[in-house]
């Protein structure tokens, strides 16, 4: 591993600085591109505009008539957090502008797979729906839509994910990755997507005088559904996002959010009134997804869209009980894919065992639904592109492997699979996704074909540098900032994927060490000669007296009293 210190321009910081903005930030907002204190503004009226993403305009005329004419409505939702947040976005939305029957569907991942696939489209079409639309999927569901045409229905395709070699034949296509989208947050999450047709949806129906600005629903009560959704997808925290997610953050701490949101904060013991990123990527997040995982993500869609405390509040502890399920069954999981994993090691010149450029592992006793997180775990533990398969759960579909695949910087994931693709036909069922995550199905019997084909790839196009793990830190942290209240401060910051979060590095001496519940090590340091307490989440390993360490500013609370810890994040020997 090696920790390597963020560029920070100084002449960018003394701007910042005289704008007003706290030194510490100043220096850490520079270090992340933020080059003048309006880029921080997370105002509303500098979100993009919604006519900037190309088929907004026809997606509000085509929901517009939908409405004048009372039709059926049937929202087909992706079963993760995304989905379900652009699902819940999208029945309280259009029901807020006035449709008055709007259903959604959300396909099981054992059975139905992915997408809007033809058997949902014809699912759809019996429900006696008039329109489909679909939100976080659909630009790959060329047969799928082709499905719903013939069935006559109409569809409004909303997604996000990048499309394949054919854009399907919707009525309406809304996406930032179509060709000919000029839309600048090309890494909008799918709730994102959905939130922009229904802003330009209340533009249409206010020009039609269906509302004036005064009387027109006040959209801005689904943002803490948007704000939860982009960052549990890991998407891109561009300027357009960070305004999206500082805009939810801020209704939740003041206690305007929907039943199910502020039922998930007391399910996972967090306080909403000091929400943060965190709390949406580790906490609520995992909750929701975890239905989609191991039951019916109709368990967490109903969480975001009942108004009933009550009801709120026992979906919420269900879903807390799933993920429980789910930490169990990963964990199993986990160790089982680390074995298989090493297994794939070769020696090299001094007998020293080095992991393969990507790996693929596949166990009959892997659950399909957590493949993905275990695949993300593999990937953080060895530093390769890594994909884990498990055996599919569908009826006649026993001898097809469903995979999930995690990458590291440098390595698009996608990409890969469309060359791994190419180079061997038929191998590859089914795949899609983004760079840095991506899906595939292979037939059982090619599994070593794929592995050995994805393996290749990545010895292609992987530098040795790239094989390496580095954490990028923003250096070391004055003691003069070693203060709870600055720890706070940072903590409601708007951080994440593309905007990471503060994160220092420096040379300390390791006083004492010792596990803790036994994966865990506690650690007492001493930083710039002062005593700090640290903790270093799932490892093992003991330090060497004096080592460098990257490390996150962290509160720790123990009988009422706050004192500052390090969570530690690696080490450089």
């Amino acid at each position: 591993m090696k920790i390597v210190a963020r560029e920070i321009p100084p002449r960018t910081v003394w701007a910042l600085e005289q704008a007003g903005v706290h030194p510490l930030l100043a220096r850490l907002f520079a270090a992340r591109g933020v080059r003048a204190k309006e880029e921080l503004d997370d105002g509303l009226a500098l979100l993009l505009p919604p006519d900037a993403l190309l088929g907004t305009r026809e997606a509000a005329a085509l929901l517009a008539d939908a409405i004048a004419q009372d039709k059926r409505l049937c929202i087909v939702a992706d079963y993760d957090c995304d989905g379900a947040t652009a699902c819940a976005v999208g029945v309280r939305g259009l029901r807020l502008l006035g449709a008055k029957n709007v259903s959604y569907l959300v396909p099981d991942r054992v059975v139905d797979g992915y997408g809007l696939t033809p058997p949902i489209a014809e699912r759809v079409a019996a429900s006696g729906a008039d329109m489909l639309i679909t939100v976080d999927n659909g630009i790959a569901s060329v047969d799928g839509v082709a499905a719903a045409k013939a069935r006559g229905l109409q569809v409004l395709v909303t997604d996000h994910h990048l499309p394949g070699p054919e854009l399907p034949s919707a009525d309406v296509l809304v996406n930032p990755n179509q060709p000919g989208c000029g839309f600048e947050s090309k890494s909008i999450a799918g709730v994102g997507v959905m939130f922009y047709v229904l802003l330009a949806l209340r533009s249409e129906l206010r020009r039609r005088g269906v509302f004036d600005t005064a009387s027109q629903p006040k959209l801005d009560a689904l943002l803490p559904l948007v704000a939860l959704g982009t960052v549990a997808d890991v998407v891109k925290l561009d300027a357009n996002n960070r305004r999206l997610v500082a805009q939810g953050l801020r209704r939740i701490r003041a206690g305007s959010m929907p039943a199910g949101v502020a039922a998930l904060f007391k399910a996972a013991g967090r306080n909403a009134s000091v929400a943060t990123t965190f709390d949406f990527g580790f906490a609520l997040g995992p909750r929701i997804n975890a239905a989609g995982r191991l039951s019916d993500m109709t368990l967490g869609i109903e969480c975001l869209l009942t108004d009933d405390a009550g009801r709120a509040e026992e979906l919420a502890r269900m879903l807390d009980g799933i993920n429980r399920e789910r930490r169990d069954i990963e964990g199993g999981m986990r160790d089982q894919a680390l074995l298989l994993a090493e297994s794939l090691f070769a020696a090299d010149g001094e007998g020293i065992e080095a992991p393969p450029p990507a790996i693929s592992v596949f166990d009959a006793g892997f659950h399909e639904g957590v493949v993905g997180i275990v695949a993300s775990r593999i990937k953080d533990r060895f530093h390769r592109p890594t994909f884990v398969f498990a055996a599919s759960g569908a009826p006649g579909k026993e001898q097809e492997l469903k995979g999930s695949g995690r990458s590291i910087p440098g390595f698009h994931l996608r990409d890969a699979l469309d060359l791994v693709a190419k180079r061997h036909p038929g191998v590859l069922l089914r795949f899609g996704g983004h760079a840095m995550a991506a899906g595939c199905t292979v037939a059982r019997e090619h599994f070593e074909t794929f592995e050995k084909g994805f393996a290749q790839v990545a010895r292609e196009l992987l530098a040795e540098a790239a094989l390496t793990r580095q954490i990028e830190t923003d250096g070391p942290i004055a003691r003069e900032y070693m203060r709870i209240d600055l720890v706070d401060t940072l903590h409601r910051e708007v951080w994440g994927q593309g905007f990471a979060p503060p994160t220092f590095s420096e040379e300390v001496e390791v006083v004492s060490q010792r596990l803790v519940g036994e994966k865990h090590l506690s650690l007492k340091l001493r930083h710039q000669g002062q005593p700090i307490d640290a903790i270093w989440f799932s490892h093992t390993e003991p330090l060497p007296p004096r080592v460098k360490l990257a490390f996150r500013l962290d509160a720790d609370e123990w009988q009422g009293v706050r004192r500052l810890r390090f969570l530690v994040e690696g080490a450089e020997f």
